[in-house]
C-alpha cells in the first residue's frame, strides 16, 4: 500500500470556508504541522482529510493520540461523510484499544487496509514486533501535536515508521499555540522530533480566517457587562491581597529562583500554580516547608477567585468553611508553620464579607436582651437577574417580531463552564418565579416588584441545607479535635521547641497585655497565634434562622407535595399522555457546558437561534463564528455576559492576548528556521535517532568501527514497561527493542543481568505490598547479576527525601511509628536480605539508557527465548510469552490482566504458582470457590490453605470484632 494508492476520489467535502478548503488543500500536496487557532473547526477539517483517503478504500491510515471523545466524533463524521458521498469502498474508524482486539484479528484487520485508530502503547508494540510493517502505512495522522516531546511514546512510534518508510505520508495537528513558544527554538525542536519540514500556520488574525468570518453573515452579538455586587467586590479584592501576599512570601524565600512572572498579573492565567510548582520540583528538597505550603495555598486562592463568581452566596460560604477547616492550625502550631495569609487583615474580610451575604446578626427586642438572632440576607447572583432580563426580552420578541422562518430550530442554547453552573441555573429558571409564603395573613395588595424573576426560594432551600450541614460538620470537626488532641499528649516532636507549661511559651517570653482577655485572643475571632478562629453559629442562633426559613417555605412547597402523591399512587402508564410529551425545538431551554471541539456537534445539532454565553470563552465566540458563516440560512443572536470589572473579565481578555502572542512568536520563528532535513529518501541512517543516540558524543577510538562490523545490542523489554520512556531512549541509541511478555525482571540486557526497574512511587507501593521481595526473589533464581532499577523524573529532585514521611503528622510524631515508614529503612532491610543485589540510582531515563549501554559493552546479547522461559511453569508454553508480546498491551492474548494482577494481591498467590491458578480456573470468582484439596494441586498445601482462608474470611464478623 503505497502513496500512490491515495489518488484523490470524487467525494463530498463539508469544508464550506475559504480558509478550510485552501487548508484541506494544501494537506493533500505535502506533509506538514498544522496549528490553528482553537475555535475555527479543526475536527471537522480532520474528518474531511480522512474521508478523502477513506473513500478511495485501499489505504491504512493510522490515527495516533486521539482520545476517546474524538475517536467517537471522528468515526461518526466518517459514517456521516460515507453515505453523503455514496462511497462504497469506504469503511470508516476502526478503534484499537485495551479493550478488546487480539493479536491474530488485528493482524487481519492490518492486512485488509482502512483508517485505524490505535493506542500508543499497542501501535508501539506492534510496529517493533512487526505485526503491523511499518511499510505497509499509507500515511500517518497525529492529533495533539503540542504533546510530542522527544522522550513521548508518539515521537518513538514516528521514528520507527519513519525509519522504515520513507514514502508514507505524515501530518500533525494542534489546536494549542502555546508549547510550541516555550524553551529555545521551540517549534523547531517539535518538528524535529515529528519528522516534519513545514509548519502552517492559522491564527484568528490571518487574512484568509478573517475574511471568511468577518463577511455579511456575521452573528449579531449583544455584550452585557454585569456589575458586581460589593460584598463580590470586595471579597475579591482581598482575595486577590491574599495572592500578592503569598506570591511575596514565595518571593522572599525563593531568591535564587525565575521571577519575572511571578505577579499578579501572571496569577490570573490557568495555569500559574503548576508554573510555579514546576520552578520549584527540582529542588523540592531543599525548599522550605512555608514554601510547599504556600505552593498549595495559591492554588487555593485562585479557585476561591473562581468560586466566587461562579458560586451562589451560600454554596460559597460553604466551600469557606471546608477551606478554613482544612487550613486550621494543629494544636500546638506557632505562626510559623501556617498559611501566612490567614493571618492578614484581608483573610478575616473573605470570611466576614461572605457570611454577611447569607445572614447578619441582630439584637434581640426587649430591654435586657443580649441574646443576638440571625436575619437571612440571601445575596443573589447579579447574573441572575441578568439571565432572567435576557430570556423574557427573548419571549417579546418572539411574540411581537416574530422572526422570518430560517432553518434555524428557534432554541435558547445557554452555554456555561461547567456541570456544576448548569444545574445552578437549571435549579434557578425552575424556581424563579416560585414566590415563598410569608407567615403574616395581611390583605393581597398587588405588587409588581413580586412578578420580577427573583432566586429567593432557591437560596432558602440552599440555606436550609446549609445550617443541616453545618450542624453536623461541627459535630465531626469537634470529635476530630478531641483526637488531635489525645494523639498529641503522648507524642513529643523532637523537631518543634518543647512546651513549657500550658502556654507554650516560657514565663518570660510570654506577652503582658492590659485590659481584660489575653494577648491576640482579646480579638475572639482569632487564635493565640494570630490566625483566624473559624466561625460556628449557636444552637439558639440557627433554630432562630431555620425556623424563619422553614415557616416561608412549608405552604409553598404544599401543593407540590399533593401533586408528587397524586402521581405517586396512580397508575404511571394510565392518561399517559398528560404527563409526558415531546417539547417543539422552538419551546426549549438548552443548558449546556463548555466541551472543546464537542461543542461544534451542539450547535448543529440543536440549530439555536439564540446563544447566552454565561461565562465568556474565546474558542466558542469563534466556533458561533464559523457556524453562522458556514450556514447562510441560519440566523443567531449572542448575548455575552460577564462581570465588569473581574477577575473573570482580566482572564478572557488576557488569554486572548496570550494565543495572539503566541502566534506572533510562532510566526517570527519560521520567518527565521533553517529547513530541519530528517528524512533521507536514499534510505540511510536517520539524523534524529543519531542525534538521540549521542547525547555523549564522546566516543572511544576504533569503538565506532568495532561496532559497526558487530549485530546491534538487542534488549528484550517487558510490554508493561511501554508506559516509560526509556525504551523510546534506548530505540534511540540504535538498540533493537524486544517486546515480550517477561514474568522476570522488566528488562533484560544479558543472559545474566535482569533490571527490575521502579519509580519512586512504584517502588513505594511495591514495599508496601511486598511484591518487591517476590520479584527479587524469583529474580535470583534465574540471573546470576540481578539489579534493581530506582529511576527518578528529570523534572523532579534527585533525592528520596520528598517521599520519607517526614511531613510533621500525628503518625510521623509518635515515637511509635518512627522509621516505620521511613523509605531509606526499607531499602536498608532489602539489601540485608539480599546482599548480592545490585541497586541503580538514575536521575532520569537519559541517564538510565547511558548506563544500559555501559552496562551492555562487555555482555553477550540475551536470548527472547529464554528470557520469557524464566519463571513459567511446566506446564506452560513459551508461546503464551512471545505472543503476548505482540498481545499483551491489550491484557494479553489468552488472560485478562486486571484480574491477573487482582489476583495477586491474595496471600498465598506468588508470581510463580499464578499462571498455574490460571491455566485451571476461569474467573477470580471460580479461584474463591475453590477447596484447599483443588488448589493444593496447583500451588502447594501451605499456599491453598493461605489462599481459602482468605476467600473465606468473615469481613463483617471481622471488622466488629
Amino acid at each position: 500500500m503505497s502513496a500512490s494508492s491515495s489518488a484523490p476520489q470524487p467525494v463530498k467535502l463539508s469544508l464550506p470556508l475559504v480558509y478550510q478548503q485552501k487548508l484541506f488543500e494544501e494537506l493533500r500536496k505535502e506533509d506538514e504541522l498544522v496549528i490553528l487557532a482553537r475555535g475555527l473547526g479543526l475536527m471537522r477539517l480532520i474528518t474531511n482529510l480522512l474521508h478523502s483517503y477513506d473513500a478511495a478504500g485501499n489505504n491504512l491510515i493510522v490515527l495516533v493520540n486521539a482520545a476517546d471523545r474524538e475517536n467517537a466524533w471522528i468515526g461518526e463524521a466518517l459514517a456521516e461523510h460515507a453515505a453523503i458521498s455514496m462511497s462504497p469502498k469506504a469503511r470508516g474508524l476502526t478503534v484499537v484499544n485495551t479493550d478488546f482486539t487480539s493479536v491474530a484479528t488485528r493482524e487481519k484487520m492490518y492486512a485488509q487496509g482502512g483508517i485505524f485508530s490505535i493506542t500508543s502503547r499497542i501501535l508501539v508494540v506492534d510496529l517493533l514486533t512487526n505485526l503491523l510493517n511499518p511499510e505497509t502505512i499509507t500515511g500517518m495522522i497525529v492529533l495533539h501535536a503540542e504533546r510530542i516531546v522527544a522522550t513521548s511514546l508518539e515521537a518513538f512510534i514516528l521514528r520507527i515508521y519513519r525509519q522504515k518508510n520513507k514514502v508514507g505520508f505524515l501530518k500533525a495537528f494542534s489546536d494549542n499555540p502555546d508549547p510550541f513558544t516555550v524553551g529555545f527554538s521551540p517549534l523547531a525542536t517539535m518538528m524535529r522530533n515529528m519528522f516534519l519540514r513545514k509548519a502552517s500556520l492559522w491564527p484568528r488574525f490571518h487574512l484568509q480566517v478573517a475574511q471568511s468570518l468577518e463577511g455579511k453573515k456575521k452573528a449579531e452579538v449583544i455584550e452585557l457587562e454585569v456589575p458586581m455586587t460589593d460584598s463580590m467586590r470586595e471579597i475579591q479584592t482581598a482575595i486577590m491581597e491574599c495572592v500578592e501576599i503569598s506570591i511575596h512570601e514565595l518571593k522572599k524565600e525563593n531568591t535564587g529562583l525565575e521571577m519575572d512572572d511571578w505577579n499578579l498579573d501572571s496569577a490570573l492565567t490557568r495555569n500559574f500554580d503548576r508554573m510555579v510548582r514546576r520552578q520549584l520540583e527540582p529542588n523540592w528538597h531543599r525548599v522550605s516547608w512555608k514554601t510547599k505550603q504556600i505552593a498549595g495555598d495559591l492554588t487555593v486562592l485562585r479557585g476561591m477567585l473562581q468560586s466566587i463568581l461562579a458560586l451562589d452566596a451560600v454554596s460559597f460560604l460553604q466551600q469557606l468553611d471546608t477551606i478554613h477547616a482544612a487550613h486550621k492550625p494543629a494544636p500546638g502550631s506557632t505562626r510559623q508553620t501556617e498559611s501566612p495569609w490567614l493571618f492578614s487583615d484581608a483573610a478575616q474580610t473573605i470570611f466576614e464579607t461572605a457570611r454577611q451575604r447569607v445572614y447578619y446578626s441582630k439584637q434581640k427586642a426587649g430591654p435586657n436582651s443580649t441574646m443576638e438572632s440571625l436575619k437571612p440576607v440571601l445575596e443573589e447572583q447579579p447574573k441572575w437577574a441578568v439571565l432572567a432580563d435576557v430570556l423574557e426580552e427573548i419571549d417579546r420578541d418572539l411574540y411581537f417580531e416574530p422572526a422570518v422562518r430560517d432553518d434555524s430550530n428557534g432554541t435558547i442554547l445557554i452555554m456555561c463552564a461547567d456541570t456544576d453552573t448548569c444545574r445552578q441555573l437549571r435549579d434557578y429558571l425552575q424556581t424563579m418565579h416560585i414566590r415563598p409564603r410569608t407567615a403574616k395573613k395581611v390583605e393581597e395588595v398587588y405588587d409588581p416588584e413580586e412578578d420580577k424573576p427573583s432566586g429567593a426560594f432557591l437560596m432558602r432551600r440552599k440555606l436550609r441545607n446549609y445550617l443541616n450541614w453545618k450542624r453536623e460538620f461541627a459535630q465531626v470537626n469537634a470529635t476530630l479535635f478531641s483526637e488531635n488532641q489525645k494523639a498529641l499528649s503522648g507524642a513529643i516532636d523532637p523537631r518543634l521547641p518543647q512546651a513549657r507549661g500550658r502556654g507554650g511559651a516560657p514565663a518570660n517570653k510570654r506577652r503582658r497585655v492590659r485590659g481584660s482577655g489575653g494577648g491576640v485572643g482579646s480579638n475572639p475571632s482569632r487564635h493565640e497565634n494570630g490566625s483566624i478562629v473559624q466561625h460556628f453559629e449557636k444552637p439558639n442562633e440557627v433554630a432562630d434562622l431555620m425556623s424563619e426559613i422553614q415557616i416561608t417555605e412549608d405552604d409553598a412547597g404544599g401543593q407540590a407535595a399533593e401533586e408528587i402523591i397524586t402521581l405517586a399512587t396512580a397508575d404511571p402508564l394510565e392518561d399517559m399522555d398528560d404527563y409526558y410529551q415531546l417539547y417543539e425545538m422552538q419551546d426549549l431551554v438548552v443548558i449546556h457546558a463548555y466541551e472543546g471541539d464537542q461543542d461544534e456537534h451542539v450547535l448543529e445539532e440543536v440549530k439555536p437561534k439564540y446563544i447566552i454565553m454565561y461565562e465568556p470563552d474565546t474558542s466558542f465566540i469563534r466556533r458561533v463564528e464559523v457556524y453562522r458563516s458556514s450556514h447562510n440560512d441560519r440566523n443567531v443572536r449572542v448575548y455575552f455576559l460577564y462581570y465588569g470589572g473581574s477577575v473573570e473579565e482580566q482572564r478572557y481578555l488576557s488569554s486572548v492576548r496570550r494565543e495572539k502572542d503566541a502566534f506572533t512568536k510562532l510566526i517570527r520563528e519560521r520567518a527565521s528556521m533553517s529547513i530541519v532535513m530528517t528524512t533521507d529518501s536514499h534510505g540511510v541512517e536517520d539524523p534524529e535517532s543519531a542525534f538521540l543516540r549521542t547525547i555523549n558524543t564522546r566516543i572511544a577510538g576504533g569503538g565506532k568501527l568495532a561496532k559497526a562490523t558487530a549485530e546491534p545490542p538487542r534488549v528484550v523489554v517487558d510490554v508493561r514497561e511501554f508506559r516509560s520512556s526509556l525504551p523510546s531512549l534506548l530505540h534511540g541509541r540504535s538498540m533493537v527493542i524486544v517486546p515480550c511478555m517477561l514474568t522476570v525482571g522488566d528488562y533484560i540486557l544479558s543472559p545474566t543481568i535482569c533490571v527490575e526497574r521502579k519509580s519512586v512511587s512504584d517502588l513505594i507501593s511495591s514495599f508496601k505490598d511486598g511484591r518487591l521481595y517476590a520479584q527479587c526473589e524469583t529474580m535470583f533464581q534465574h540471573y546470576r547479576n540481578p539489579m534493581l532499577l530506582i529511576e527518578f523524573d528529570q523534572n523532579k529532585s534527585f533525592t528520596l527525601e520528598p517521599f520519607a514521611d517526614l511531613s510533621g503528622s500525628l503518625r510521623s510524631v509518635n515515637p511509635e511509628n518512627a522509621g516505620a515508614n521511613d523509605l531509606q529503612s526499607k531499602i536498608v532491610l532489602l539489601t540485608l536480605a539480599f546482599p548480592k543485589l545490585r541497586i541503580i540510582w538514575s536521575s532520569s531515563p537519559y541517564e538510565t539508557a547511558e548506563i544500559f549501554e555501559r552496562l551492555k559493552a562487555m555482555e553477550e546479547e540475551p536470548d527472547p527465548i529464554a528470557a520469557v522461559r524464566a519463571g513459567l511453569g511446566e506446564g506452560e508454553s513459551l508461546e503464551d510469552g512471545v505472543n503476548e508480546g505482540k498481545g499483551a498491551v491489550n491484557g494479553g492474548s489468552t488472560f485478562n490482566m486486571e484480574a491477573q494482577e487482582m489476583l495477586g494481591k491474595v496471600p498465598g498467590v506468588t508470581p510463580k504458582n499464578i499462571r498455574n491458578i490460571i491455566a485451571e480456573a476461569e474467573n477470580v470468582r471460580e479461584v474463591a470457590n475453590m477447596e484447599v484439596e483443588e488448589l493444593g494441586k496447583l500451588v502447594g498445601r501451605e499456599a491453598a490453605g493461605k489462599i481459602v482462608e482468605f476467600f473465606k474470611k468473615d469481613v463483617l464478623e471481622d471488622y466488629s470484632g
